[in-house]
């Protein structure tokens, strides 16, 4: 007996399946073929993907790509096994899939994960990760989602502010973060601005951090052009008295907005130093939080130069105005702010330039048809790559930025991904460079990124040309 496969590329191949296998041994024969027949199912091929343009090894190169049935990576003697399908990829380029450290998705997390992870994986993202915020009961979260079918690899973080909120004293604070890094998340994550904190209490933090090798992710604590400076010599300071790494969130909206060369001066010279610092940039010249959020505290026009029609409701035409703002500020509501904000040629491009700068959307599209969503949750991975070449950084640095540089700040449940070699795990995302683009806007964020062609998820072909097919994802928990 045998089963028959059609392939991506039409050819119909056969071969017995395991129970037929078996099913073919006498009893007494079984253990004298089985191990064998699992000797073998490292090399026994579920894909090749062939004519894949892939940087390895230092430079560009046309390779043949397998995946095993156990969901990892084959190119060694790849050309010498057999596969159930073989994909052309027609020398487009064939990546590791991308990571985003900062997905945003903590607020109903069970409804919206799915439609969060759905456009995730059409922007090319295998792995999203809520490291700007994430949650605080982790093995809750982590038993809770684990029963469920998921798109894409997903884990979470320790979110400072809803320990805060929940434990009045220091000891008890700090007891519950060592508990959640205890069970499995992947990092601190605080939002100082949003929360302002006492330094010596972010320093406790810090410490328990690097204590469980983990990241500290901050945003940091100002946004205005006078001090966001001091919110950077912060961040520095906290890893200079404890050794902790440190990841500045979206540096060119809070931190560097007004100041980015001064910024990222400050940083370099502390990595000279020897302090683990990264940071990570999405590529809108726009920003947009809640009406409700200290960034709309009083004053907020003066800070950022806008007045209330230069806001937007994100997934809407609306513009607002003083009754409206008023109404809205007692809301959960996103606004936009206009393009241009963030000129991208004094923010986002200084910072893509430097090697401790990676990509991270801080986004999640939570709701359809029209989300009140930032359009980063849908397009940020395939409109860095598009901005990138644009401004002449080499394809392979802005992979660099969405693969292995995400991995390195949440690096050892990340170990076996990121890279297209032997034994990885099969995370991998074939796009067009030609035509790679994030569609989605603020007044509609619900779109599909162009030029993602194919996406896999832990060996399994996940998304293909806008089609949603399997759900393989796995949780990402730091064992």
């Amino acid at each position: 007996m045998y089963s028959f496969y059609w392939s991506l590329d039409g050819v119909v191949y056969m071969s017995p399946s395991r129970r037929e296998f078996l099913s073919q041994c006498s009893v007494l024969t079984v253990g004298a073929v089985f191990l064998p027949y699992l000797r073998v199912q490292e090399k026994t091929l579920l894909y090749k993907i062939t004519r894949a343009k892939v940087f390895c090894k230092g430079k560009w190169q046309t390779i043949t790509v397998g995946i095993n049935e156990l969901g990892r990576i084959v190119l060694d003697g790849v050309e010498h096994y057999p596969a159930k399908y073989t994909y052309d990829a027609q020398n487009y380029v064939l990546s590791p899939g991308f990571i985003d450290i900062l997905c945003d998705n903590s607020a109903n997390p069970e409804r919206t994960y799915l439609i969060v992870e759905k456009y995730k994986i059409t922007d090319g993202v295998t792995t999203a990760l809520q490291m700007h915020g994430g949650q605080h009961e982790i093995r809750t979260y982590y038993s809770t989602f684990e029963q469920k079918p998921h798109y894409i690899n997903y884990g979470v973080s320790t979110k400072i502010m809803n320990i805060r909120n929940q434990y009045a004293t220091l000891a008890a604070r700090y007891k519950k973060v060592e508990q959640c890094l205890e069970q499995g998340a992947l990092g601190v994550s605080h939002s100082i601005e949003y929360q302002p904190t006492p330094f010596e209490e972010l320093l406790e933090y810090a410490k328990i951090a690097h204590k469980y090798n983990r990241t500290f992710f901050l945003h940091l604590r100002y946004s205005s052009k006078e001090q966001e400076l001091e919110g950077v010599k912060e961040a520095i300071a906290l890893a200079e008295r404890t050794g902790v790494r440190i990841h500045i969130d979206h540096l060119h909206s809070t931190g560097g907005a007004f100041n980015m060369p001064q910024a990222l001066t400050l940083i370099r010279t502390a990595i000279e130093k020897g302090l683990q610092i990264t940071v990570c940039v999405y590529p809108y010249s726009y920003w947009a939080t809640y009406l409700h959020s200290k960034r709309f505290d009083p004053g907020w026009q003066q800070r950022y130069n806008l007045d209330y029609a230069d806001l937007q409701v994100v997934g809407t035409e609306e513009r607002l105005n003083a009754q409206s703002f008023a109404k809205y500020r007692t809301t959960v509501k996103l606004v936009a702010v206009p393009e241009g904000t963030l000129p991208l040629n004094k923010t986002v491009d200084l910072a893509l330039k430097e090697d401790f700068c990676m990509i991270g959307s801080d986004g999640g599209i939570e709701s359809e048809p029209r989300a009140n969503s930032h359009p980063r949750g849908a397009g940020c991975f395939a409109t860095s790559i598009k901005h990138g070449l644009e401004i002449g950084i080499p394809l392979e640095k802005m992979i660099e930025k969405m693969t292995i540089l995400p991995q390195k700040v949440v690096p050892q449940p990340l170990s076996d991904r990121a890279r297209i070699v032997d034994g990885a795990w099969a995370d991998l995302v074939l796009f067009d460079p030609q035509t790679i683009n994030g569609k989605a806007t603020v007044s509609n964020p619900n779109q599909f990124s162009e030029g993602i062609l194919a996406v896999w998820v832990n060996g399994v072909l996940s998304y293909e040309k806008g089609n949603l097919l399997q759900k393989q994802g796995k949780a990402i928990i730091w064992e």
